[in-house]
């Protein structure tokens, strides 16, 4: 296929899907191997950029998605309806760091962690598509495991999981003692 009508399949595909595709499904579409597509999508990218469009490609692990540009938010909510802004309390960050950095994780786990129920805190976050559900444990009662979403990706800005920052052990213990001192709320009430 020649270039300019891979760059228009492509293109035409992201649009149409509206989220993210992998890459390898791309370059099989196009009949070119994933480097080259890869090339492609990068030369999209800079054309984009080059000549000051509305849109721009983002890389989230392995996949593609076109999407507006972030400076040209403020424009879109004067026509579309205010999206429903994220409230993220302490309760809900805390339960999204236990997934983000122990995936696949069951509930009992979070728990665990966190040293009080976390059922609501999972509900708000699978509500918000931060987290889902990614498959069962193999254990008696067969309990659900939790894994981050391509949103979450999105919301915090990063391409994959490996950019996650490291927690260091003073953090770590920190966020232990916090817990144990919500704990000690929760009976006192």
């Amino acid at each position: 296929m020649e270039r300019q009508k891979a760059e228009a399949v492509i293109e035409a595909i992201l649009f149409t899907m509206g989220d993210s595709v992998e890459i390898d499904k791309l370059a099989a579409v196009i009949e070119e191997n994933v480097k080259t597509t890869k090339k492609i999508l990068e030369e999209m990218k800079e054309k984009y950029e080059q000549e000051d469009r509305g849109i721009s490609l983002i890389e989230l692990d392995g996949s593609v998605q076109l999407c507006t540009k972030n400076e040209l938010y403020e424009y879109l909510i004067k026509i579309a309806k205010v999206p429903k802004k994220l409230t993220l309390t302490d309760t809900l960050l805390e339960t999204l760091s236990i997934v983000a950095y122990k995936q696949p994780v069951t509930r009992l786990e979070i728990e665990r962690v966190r040293g009080v129920s976390c059922d609501h805190a999972v509900n708000r976050l699978i509500e918000y598509d931060l987290i889902k559900e990614v498959g069962r444990l193999d254990a008696p009662g067969r309990p659900l495991l939790f894994g981050t979403t391509e949103q979450f990706l999105r919301s915090f800005g990063l391409k994959s999981l490996e950019e996650l920052p490291e927690l260091n052990p003073v953090q770590v213990e920190e966020f232990k003692h916090q817990a144990e001192e919500e704990v000690q709320l929760q009976l006192d009430i």
